[in-house]
């Protein structure tokens, strides 16, 4: 065991590898479902890092890392992707307060099918008509395009513990020298997550 490891002994006990690939998809997707909307973060040309707020849509099947953002491609996030494509993306539940950071790639996927395959009604609402025949904040809107998000790694957290329970354990440890491990800690790892799609990517060729 490093010394680094020896000095951050939470982490130490709340990691959890013993879970196969699809039980750690399987907690991701209910970190996202539970947070619903997540903070995508890109950098400028100068270095800074912007992010702002946004809604998913996806996972759309059971085995699905990737994330998909509808979005309008006249915002500034779109200069940056182009910029520095290296993104992330977190979420955090706060009746739960599980949490998710998915740090990989953005690609702007301008493919109608595609586009069509994630859209919603409501999504439009975020465009506006603009009256000139053209943009019509529709699905056909040349300004409506999808980011797809490729992770590299995904971390997660996973509390087991309600707020009361998880604070009378935290009091408990701190009168006792110990450390309160009231949840458990998940990592996804690149390997991992080339796996997975690829057997999706199979299993959607069949």
């Amino acid at each position: 065991m490093s010394s680094k490891v020896q000095l951050d002994p939470f982490v130490a006990q709340a990691q959890n590898d013993n879970v196969t690939p699809a039980q750690k998809i399987e907690g991701l997707h209910k970190v996202i479902k539970g947070a619903q909307t997540g903070m995508l973060t890109t950098r400028a040309s100068d270095g800074h890092l912007h992010a702002r707020a946004m809604t998913p849509a996806s996972p759309y099947s059971n085995s699905q890392v990737n994330l998909v953002f509808i979005a309008n491609k006249a915002s500034p996030k779109f200069q940056e992707i182009q910029n520095d494509n290296h993104v992330n993306v977190n979420f955090f539940d706060t009746a739960t307060t599980h949490w998710a950071s998915l740090s990989g790639t953005a690609r702007v996927i301008e493919d109608r099918a595609v586009i069509k395959k994630y859209w919603s009604s409501c999504i439009s609402s975020y465009f506006g008509d603009l009256g000139d025949g053209v943009h019509k904040g529709d699905v056909n809107d040349p300004r409506v395009v999808a980011i797809e998000v490729v992770p590299d790694e995904v971390r997660y957290w996973l509390a087991t513990s309600g707020s009361v329970s998880r604070g009378a354990q935290e009091i408990a440890s701190a009168v006792q020298g110990e450390v309160a491990v009231t949840g458990e800690l998940r990592t996804i790892t690149k390997k991992e997550i080339e796996l997975i799609q690829g057997l999706d990517a199979s299993a959607k060729s069949k």
